[in-house]
């Protein structure tokens, strides 16, 4: 009776791990003819129409907002795509625009003299306060250093300084940049970002802060900065009206920075002493002011969302992102006055209609669910994706990854796929298996210092624990070397980004954005099939987050 129990037994788990291998085979196949759906021809059409005129920039609360998001409506519709928001596309997302017209100078006054700046080409400035007109009166100017307060790193340097009713000066980047033993090295941190520096300056009761340009540890010229200053601002809509925050925001040259510190009396010398462990802030003996008038207009912006429903595990989902919004109209470059964002970001919306298709024309569908959307207010500082992360329309305990995708494909088809936060998760070992199949590797950012891992959508959902994956454009070009690509790289960011040069008439090599592509679907695709949850890496500073949920 036993052997012939055991006879059965043993025919049963034949039976089990045939259909198991057979099922995964079928997947295989599957996934190979649906990553051959994205193609060069589609990826372009898709592209040209998101970066078109017609679209005028896609800058919330406007004509192009609605534009693109009734064309994301519509072409997730004819996909067949399900409404990813109940039964709406749509997640709204309250926002207020703010137009700062700040004074025409910033002006420093000290003991023996003064310095003067003068708006966008020497200074910009802004206010966050919901009011139609602040000051900022007889403030003392304190230099911070680089404005970081992190324990873990044992680096505080607002240590023993009140800066109530204050402006403090701070340096962009952090101490890394300059010194590979300290922080990650010259892997920047959020410390580093310039939105870390002002959210930690209004917790400090700064009244104004301003960050001093400096075009390498920034890693975008002062043009980028003007660009973005030079237009209306948005952020999302708070109880409190923003009045937690500093009167003045802002940003000044180097050059203006090295005249405010001789005028306080200060040399040069005083950004490498800030650059060293134990820095303390110094009173510049100096003050300034400014007047800020607003013109306020809330409105209801908009992500879209869409759905592919899971066959065995709905519940669990698997989110694709790429912001649809660029800056709109802005100020005439070389005659042309429509900030299109081709590379940036309609590449990775056309990625993401076209990862949609892919997955539709599966033959075996994924057992999990994959959620598509696309976010508002990226550039004006990731704000559509924070909506999202404090307001999930998928629970965050139970979405297994998030896929991001922005400026795709900048030097074609690569034989490297960069990996900004390399080390992060294990995401990045699904991204290398994929990554194989293409007879391509996973490199590291070739310019860590720019801290790409904190300044697109995938860092919210980072923030509440859930394991996101950030690639960008290969430099190592198949046909012309990593030499080439890495210039092409510093073209784009030079020329083009947030330039209206960022057109798509600028792109004539789809090769590396649809490879790109193709293994983003394969590596979710891939996801999609198992039941297990990848995880942060040990020395992940989100791992504690996720482990916690």
């Amino acid at each position: 009776m036993k052997t012939t129990l055991l006879c059965f037994a043993a025919a049963g788990l034949c039976f089990t791990a045939c259909q198991s291998g057979s099922q995964q085979q079928a997947a295989a196949e599957a996934d190979s003819a649906a990553i051959k759906m994205i193609n060069d021809s589609s990826f372009a059409t898709r592209l040209r129409t998101i970066a078109s005129d017609e679209f005028e920039g896609r800058k919330p609360f406007t004509n192009g907002e609605t534009k693109v998001i009734n064309y994301l409506k519509e072409q997730f519709s004819s996909l067949g795509l399900k409404p990813g928001n109940g039964d709406s596309y749509f997640q709204e997302v309250p926002m207020v625009e703010i137009r700062s017209t700040p004074e025409s100078k910033l002006v420093f006054t000290g003991a023996k003299g003064k310095v003067s700046a003068d708006y966008l080409k020497d200074f910009v400035a802004a206010t966050r306060r919901v009011q139609e007109n602040v000051s900022l009166e007889n403030s003392p100017v304190v230099f911070a250093g680089y404005g970081i307060v992190a324990p873990e790193y044992n680096w505080n340097d607002y240590a023993g300084l009140d800066v109530k009713g204050k402006t403090v000066v701070v340096m962009i980047n952090d101490p890394g940049f300059s010194d590979s033993t300290l922080f990650k090295g010259e892997n920047m941190t959020y410390y580093g970002r310039w939105t870390y520096k002002f959210e930690e300056a209004a917790r400090q009761g700064a009244a104004g802060i301003l960050i001093i340009h400096d075009t390498e540890p920034a890693a975008y010229p002062w043009s980028v900065v003007r660009s973005g200053w030079s237009k209306s601002k948005l952020q999302l809509e708070e109880k409190d009206n923003n009045m937690s925050r500093a009167i003045m925001e802002g940003w000044i040259s180097l050059d203006v920075a090295k005249q405010l510190f001789k005028l306080g009396g200060q040399s040069d010398a005083l950004f490498a002493s800030a650059r060293k462990k134990g820095f303390k802030a110094v009173d510049l003996k100096v003050t300034t002011g400014m007047k800020i008038t607003n013109t306020i207009k809330k409105s209801i912006s908009n992500n879209v969302v869409a759905v592919i429903r899971g066959t065995k595990r709905p519940q669990e989902n698997i989110i694709y992102s790429a912001h649809w919004d660029h800056i709109g109209i802005g100020e005439p470059v070389k005659g042309d006055s429509i900030y299109n964002g081709a590379v940036d970001n309609a590449t990775g919306v056309a990625a993401l209609l076209e990862i949609a298709a892919a997955y539709q024309k599966a033959a075996i569908k994924p057992e999990r669910s994959i959620v598509f959307v696309s976010f508002t207010g990226e550039e004006q500082g990731l704000i559509g994706s924070e909506f999202y992360a404090k307001n999930p329309v998928y629970p965050s305990a139970s979405t297994v990854a998030d896929i991001n995708m922005d400026m795709m494909g900048i030097a074609g088809k690569t034989k490297d796929v960069v990996v900004y936060g390399f080390g992060q998760s294990e995401l990045e070992d699904y991204a290398a298996a994929s990554a194989k199949k293409q007879g391509r590797v996973l490199v590291p950012d070739p310019v860590p210092s720019s801290g790409l891992y904190y300044r697109s959508d995938h860092f919210n959902f980072a923030k509440v624990g859930i394991p996101s994956l950030f690639t960008g454009s290969g430099v190592d070009s198949f046909k012309h070397g990593r030499e080439w690509g890495l210039q092409q790289v510093a073209d784009y960011t030079k020329s083009r980004y947030h330039a209206p040069q960022d057109n798509a008439d600028a792109i004539t090599d789809y090769s590396g954005m649809v490879e790109d592509a193709r293994l983003l679907f394969d590596m979710g695709y891939t996801m999609s099939m198992e039941s297990t949850f990848p995880s942060w890496k040990e020395g992940s500073e989100f791992k504690a987050i996720r482990d916690k949920k």
